[in-house]
């Protein structure tokens, strides 16, 4: 078999020879008779049948087919294989193959050459098959060829430009792996009708004589990578009926011609980079039944003229920059079924008669900004309506329970918009398969729409997340027997959650974090035997872990952080052989870890056992996590050796053991963690040195290793040449042969520099006694350094006694109550040990849930941070009050001059001047830039606002209260930090970037959008929550309506008096350069504001070049005053 193909003689050559003796022997014979040219003819159609015959032989050798079709195409049946399957032959005498159909056939190889000795083949039909290698250019011989279907193949290489010479009319080459760009000769057929050349590689420009046909009716080159703009000739096509573009990068203008064509009935331009506006229509019997622009740069207005399209079934416009209105000319289009404008800048109200169409059965709106509510009537005004798409469009409102009555209703998106009230009925929504109603004002009441719900026997999602729903979450959510998907998450649902959850055995995803649920976590749950992804964080579940749940084989993600669950970890866990992510943080569990999860090597994303109350030793089998990206344990009371094992875990990318009772070295095993980024030691018993192979650690961006009992010389290198990066505070016998670091110089140091300098004074003797100076000199700066530089950068914290905070504040009194806030209360102090210094002292409620993970996310913020716009934490006290129970309060400096809140809003202080809220803001710049760029891992602060940020004596600001504090990880999970969950609603009401409130991760952004606020609050003096902000107007629009023609209008009054007056904007305009210079600072503070306070976190800019601007604005303000 493997000497054949290269022995075999083509079948062509063959004919030529029996060609050859044919003609020799035909002239032989007319010389003798006339009649027996007959007998030689049909020796000529018993040749080119033979012929043929053999070319089947060779495209079976090629086409392998083992056990398929054709295996009935026998080598021994040359007189009858014009009944093999797949091929059809002429029906003259001759009977020569003019088709071959196998279409489906399991064929593999490549298609030969020897197929051009078909010579009469006409139609070739290889769809759905696995033949690869490239297109033979011995098609283009087939003269005849008029049909070609090589679709859903794996062909590679390029169209041969041979295929010109054919009579081709139909081309189809779509669902390959061709690529190259599209040769000009296949514009060129002159016969050709359709060119389907979709979903392939295809590059380059489309051929310009791609439309010359006269014959041509359908061109469908999607899913390429064609660049360039659509040819004329193509546009202009009279015969085009079908023009599938979709998905290239295909540009510029939108010929005019395409829309004003007479034969064109569908024209699919979607996903490409077209520009300009939509062209006019003036054809007014255009047949034009599908229109797709979705996803391109197409702007302006949507042109009136677009309802000419009378024939409309389908337009889809979404994801453009198209503003305005919707034209009234489209409602009317009688048969149109398909409406998608979504994701694009339309404002105002929606066209009434939009929702009369009465034929629709897709309309998205989502992603706008209407400012609207539905009709009343919507469900009877649609009825044919299957899919219904308004998110995130500011609707307002109610939803109109006559929704119920659009009974063909599949799939309804409602979310995040501004709907309120109680949720309806959807019952009779008997079809309804996806009901989305999350990020609105919705209610639950009675929860009697939930039980109707189970009327609809089709649904698989219910997402009724970051909603304002109470009460508690009734049985008969059991009865959703079909959900794939249950999301209320971010609500304020209470009570337990109901046992009937087991019977919802179709779910995949349980999400219900961030409410306010008790008791335990029922045992049915592990009846869901298809859960995938389960949340349930930040409620107050308490009891032990189900043991159950190690049923839940398919389950990747489980988050159980933040709840009160007790007990020991179940063994179980370890069944859950799919778990990437796992999260048990912020509990109180206890005894040890089970060695039994060490065996998940699917855990990749996170493992998070961290601020509980686990002991023992971290199991040897630890080692077993090969996959584990990020490994949280701090905060326990774990203790032994770190085992050493853990240098198995070859991907780990962030390590924390902070926190615990760990003792021992640093395994040498740690050698082999080369891709980490972050180690966290911190708060142990560790001792020996410090390896040196950390300093060749290229990833490694955080290295805590303080408060523990390390030994010896700090390495050099690496990291170590940066302390920002490097934390080795509270290790008493640690020293440092750099007398630039924070540590004590080593001793072996100090004698080498000596010995070195001794070795000078040698060099001559002349010099003796110059050198011995310089010597004795540099020694005792050395030592006059060593001294100062012991320990600089941390101070022990002073003790003080629940005692002594009681004397300071007498009692707690009502008197020196500064201020309380959810956590926690602040007392002026006066410390008489501390030669009476005052002192501001915060007192945590710790009977508020979340107060003790705020004290400790206050003390890991001040712990890791320093600056002169940052609150100075004098000490903290964590210990038990007279009767015995938890006291936590941190002492800090006060702050004189209160609260920035205080100073905008009080009548009983004097007005804040303009220079002084620029130095203010500029303050909070700084520090904000300093926890988002200069500490690491960076910070969040999470809640700023002015209530938050003080003032001292001579009016610097300060921020305090970093109890929602957030470090940011260098990796990409949102949900295993060093506390609780990136994820949710962070912040204060007026001040929480937008954002969070649709369940994005924490991120510095989410400041910048907090700090505009704030610069906005401080121009209008005005909350963010002031009465005046409804009906869609918050402070940012209030502030961008006016800007910038009207800004005078709308600042607070004490900023510049007399501002908006005649006389001032006279002024402006004519003589007082300093009050021009001025409003020119107030249009730049209102512009930063603004550009802060974006909705969409990526149009933010960053703190740096925030704090940069500031600091102009602030310069060039104080030389305006030199003016004045």
């Amino acid at each position: 078999m493997c000497d054949r193909p290269r022995r075999h003689v083509p079948p062509v050559r063959t004919l030529s020879l029996r060609s050859s003796r044919l003609l020799i022997l035909v002239f032989l014979s007319s010389l003798s008779s006339f009649a027996v040219f007959p007998a030689a003819n049909a020796a000529t159609s018993s040749s080119s049948s033979n012929t043929d015959f053999e070319t089947l032989l060779c495209l079976k050798l090629y086409l392998s087919n083992p056990a398929g079709l054709l295996g009935s195409w026998k080598q021994n049946d040359s007189l009858s294989f014009c009944r093999w399957p797949g091929v059809t032959c002429s029906k003259t005498s001759t009977s020569r193959v003019v088709a071959l159909d196998l279409e489906s056939s399991g064929l593999n190889g490549q298609v030969p050459p020897c197929i051009v000795n078909l010579t009469r083949l006409t139609r070739i039909h290889f769809p759905d098959n696995q033949l690869g290698g490239q297109i033979p250019l011995e098609l283009g011989k087939l003269s005849r060829l008029s049909y070609l279907n090589l679709s859903s193949n794996n062909f590679n290489g390029s169209i041969p430009n041979t295929l010109s010479s054919t009579n081709l009319q139909v081309i189809d080459l779509g669902s390959n792996k061709l690529s190259g760009a599209i040769p000009e000769e296949v514009g060129m057929l002159r016969n050709l009708s359709v060119l389907h050349l979709a979903r392939n590689s295809f590059t380059g420009n489309i051929p310009l004589s791609l439309g010359s046909s006269p014959s041509l009716v359908s061109v469908v080159l999607a899913n390429n990578t064609l660049t360039g703009p659509i040819p004329s000739a193509l546009a202009t096509s009279y015969s085009l009926q079908v023009l599938n573009l979709v998905e290239n990068n295909l540009g510029g203008d939108i010929p005019p011609a395409l829309f004003n064509s007479t034969s064109l009935r569908r024209l699919n331009l979607g996903w490409n980079s077209f520009t300009g506006s939509i062209p006019a229509v003036s054809n007014l019997n255009s047949p034009l039944q599908y229109l797709t622009l979705s996803v391109n740069v197409l702007a302006g207005t949507i042109p009136s003229s677009l309802g000419n399209f009378s024939s409309l079934r389908s337009l889809l416009l979404a994801e453009n920059h198209f503003q305005g209105i919707i034209p009234v000319s489209i409602t009317k289009i009688p048969n149109l079924q398909e409406l998608d404008i979504s994701y694009n800048s339309f404002r105002g109200t929606v066209q009434p008669s939009l929702y009369n169409i009465s034929s629709l059965t897709y309309l998205s709106l989502g992603v706008n900004d209407f400012s609207d509510t539905l009709p009343f009537d919507i469900g009877y005004t649609l009825p044919s309506i299957q899919t219904l798409i308004l998110q995130q469009s500011n609707f307002q409102g109610k939803i109109p329970p006559s929704l119920a009555n659009a009974t063909n209703l599949e799939f309804i998106n409602l979310g995040a918009n501004a709907f309120h009230g109680i949720i309806p009925s959807f019952g009779a929504l008997y079809k309804l398969n996806t009901l989305i109603l999350a990020s609105n004002q919705l209610q639950a009441g009675d929860w009697s729409f939930l039980s109707s719900l189970k009327n609809c026997t089709r649904l698989e999602v219910l997402s009724l997340a970051t909603n304002v729903m109470q009460g508690n979450l009734p049985s008969s959510v059991g009865s959703l027997a079909t959900l794939k998907a249950l999301w209320l998450h971010a609500n304020e649902i209470s009570g337990t959650i109901p046992p009937e959850v087991g019977n919802l055995t179709n779910l995949l995803q349980l999400r219900m974090e961030q409410n306010n649920f008790v008791g335990n976590l029922p045992g049915s749950i592990g009846n869901l035997a298809n859960l995938t992804y389960i949340n349930l964080s930040r409620n107050k579940l308490s009891g032990q872990i189900p043991l159950s749940i190690g049923k839940l084989h398919q389950l990747y993600k489980l988050l159980l952080q933040d709840n009160n669950f007790s007990g020991a970890i179940p063994r179980a866990l370890g069944d859950c052989k799919n778990l990437i992510t796992l999260n048990l943080s912020c509990n109180t569990l206890y005894e040890s870890i089970p060695k039994e999860l060490c065996s998940l090597t699917s855990l990749t994303e996170g493992f998070d056992l961290s601020h509980n109350q686990l002991s023992g030793q971290i199991p040897q089998e630890i080692g077993g996590l090969i996959n584990i990206g990020s490994l949280y344990f701090s905060n326990n009371h774990l203790s032994g050796h770190i085992p050493t094992t853990l240098g198995s875990c070859v991907h780990l990318e962030s390590l924390h053991l902070e926190g615990n009772f760990l003792d021992g070295r640093i395994p040498e095993s740690f050698i082999n963690l080369r891709g980490i980024a972050e180690i966290d030691l911190s708060r142990n018993n560790l001792s020996g040195k410090i390896p040196n192979f950390f300093q060749s650690f290229n990833s490694l961006n955080l290295l805590n290793l303080s408060f523990n009992n390390f030994e010896g010389q700090m390495p050099e290198g690496g990291i170590f040449k940066n302390s920002s990066e490097v934390f080795v505070q509270g290790n008493i016998l640690l020293c440092s042969s750099s007398p630039m670091s924070q540590l004590p110089l080593c001793v072996a140091s100090s004698r080498q520099r000596t010995s070195h300098n001794l070795m000078i004074t040698g060099i001559s003797v002349a010099l003796a006694l110059i050198s011995f100076s310089c010597v004795i000199f540099v020694l005792l700066k050395w030592r006059k350094r060593s001294k100062r530089t012991d320990h600089p950068s941390f101070m022990e914290m002073k003790n003080f006694s629940y005692a002594d905070l009681v004397k300071a504040t007498n009692g707690f009194s009502s008197d020196n109550l500064l201020g309380s806030g959810t956590y926690g209360s602040v007392y002026k102090g006066v410390l008489e040990s501390e030669a009476s210094e005052i002192v501001a002292i915060k007192v945590f409620k710790l009977d508020e849930l979340g107060a003790p993970k705020s004290f400790v996310a206050e003390c890991e913020a001040f712990r890791n941070t320093r600056h002169r716009n940052l609150v100075r934490v004098i000490s903290a006290c964590s210990t038990w009050d007279n009767k015995r129970n938890d006291f936590k309060a941190l002492v800090m400096e006060y702050m004189a001059n209160g609260t920035l809140e205080s100073w905008i809003y009080s009548e009983m202080r004097r007005p804040l001047s303009l220079g002084s809220r620029v130095t203010i803001a500029v303050d909070i710049a700084a520090a904000l830039d300093y926890l988002h760029n200069r500490c690491v891992p960076p910070i969040v602060h999470c809640d700023l606002k002015p209530s938050n940020v003080l003032l001292d004596d001579v009016m610097g600001a300060r921020l305090s209260d970093f109890g929602l504090a957030k470090f940011l990880q260098s990796h990409n999970s949102s949900s295993i930090t060093s506390s609780t969950s990136l994820a949710g609603p962070r912040g204060s009401i007026g001040y929480i970037a937008p954002e969070y409130g649709t369940g994005s991760k924490i991120s510095t952004e989410g400041d910048v959008y907090s700090y505009g606020i704030i610069i906005l609050e401080m121009l209008t003096g005005k909350r963010p929550t002031d009465e005046l902000f409804n009906n869609g107007l918050s402070l940012q629009k209030f502030v961008g309506n006016a800007f910038p023609q009207k800004i005078h209008a709308i600042l607070d009054r004490n900023i510049i008096p007399n501002f908006g007056s005649e006389g001032m904007e006279n002024k402006l305009d004519h003589e007082n350069n300093a009050i021009m210079g001025t409003y020119s600072c107030i249009m730049q503070l209102a512009k930063l504001g603004l550009s802060c306070s974006m909705q969409t976190p990526k149009d933010r800019p960053k703190m740096l070049d925030v704090y940069a601007e500031m600091s102009t604005i602030k310069r060039t303000l104080s030389a305006l005053a030199t003016m004045c």
